[in-house]
């Protein structure tokens, strides 16, 4: 699942990128940063969850 996320993460940061370089207007820059930027803080905040092994399935 690791594997996944980082794949994930390393996908929409290339978007977000191409998104940011398509916008011409500073101020919907802005926004584009102000956004990553929250999205960031709040990964960084959740609890790890692959630090505990996962039960079996039920």
């Amino acid at each position: 699942m690791e594997d996944e996320d980082i794949a994930l993460n390393s996908v929409l940061g290339l978007e977000l990128n191409r998104v940011f370089f398509a916008v011409r207007e500073t101020a919907n820059k802005q926004k584009i940063i102000e956004f990553a930027r929250g999205v960031l803080q709040s990964e960084r905040a959740k609890p790890v969850e692959s630090a505990s092994p996962e039960g079996p399935a039920s």
